[in-house]
């Protein structure tokens, strides 16, 4: 992410450049060539490794969708998008904050899938400005990480006008949060490689949440 101040007529793209593209080889580069077994290892002995390399990239893959289609459409796209179905028909899952494992298994299935919630928000990027994403707001920000660590999110949690109670959230701090989401997957991913005697292939940033000092960073 970029650490400067720009302009707020400066384009959104320039705040979160890894939509792009970076994000994604550096996923797909850190599953390339696992077997079945390796992805779908998981364990009990730690809280992170309940999950399955399968499972996390899963949870990945429907984590775009989930913010800026189910939480953000109403705001970025109120006459909807002709890919809307599609998006619906993605996050209708029994599963918790995953794709349908019945649907979407096979991992390059999942990185199709993927790939499809980053190009969602790298549209929504194009779209807005540096002044937009931080200035429209959605609620939600009393709760999660929003309220945990409000200090990963400089400017990015609003009291609501109309509810001193409550509490919103910009579309720049939900780009942040994705952001965070995705490297520390990642990094769980590779706690989970390491447990089966395996090596990391990527260098991941040492930032958002698992860069955080209560942080689980448990290592097998």
């Amino acid at each position: 992410m970029a650490n400067e101040s720009p302009r707020n007529d400066a384009p959104a793209t320039i705040l979160f450049p890894q939509f792009e593209s970076e994000l994604y080889e550096m996923i797909r580069t850190e599953i390339e060539g696992l077997t079945d077994d390796q992805l779908d290892f998981d364990s009990d002995r730690w809280e992170w490794g309940l999950w399955s390399i399968r499972r996390n990239l899963s949870h990945m893959a429907s984590g775009d969708l989930r913010w800026f289609w189910q939480r953000w459409g109403h705001v970025l796209f109120p006459e909807g998008l002709p890919e809307g179905g599609e998006y619906d028909g993605l996050l209708d899952s029994p599963h918790d904050r995953r794709l349908d494992e019945d649907l979407y298994w096979d991992t390059g299935v999942i990185l199709e899938k993927l790939r499809l919630g980053m190009d969602l928000a790298w549209r929504i990027l194009n779209r807005e400005t540096v002044g937009s994403l931080r200035e429209r707001t959605v609620g939600g920000g009393g709760s999660g990480f929003f309220a945990q660590y409000p200090q990963l999110f400089p400017g990015g949690v609003k009291p609501d006008p109309n509810d001193p109670a409550k509490s919103l959230i910009t579309l720049e701090a939900s780009f942040f949060h994705r952001y965070y989401e995705y490297i520390t997957h990642l990094y769980n991913i590779q706690r989970l490689k390491r447990a089966q005697g395996l090596e990391a292939r990527v260098e991941i940033p040492f930032e958002g949440y698992w860069a955080m000092d209560d942080w689980d960073r448990s290592e097998p």
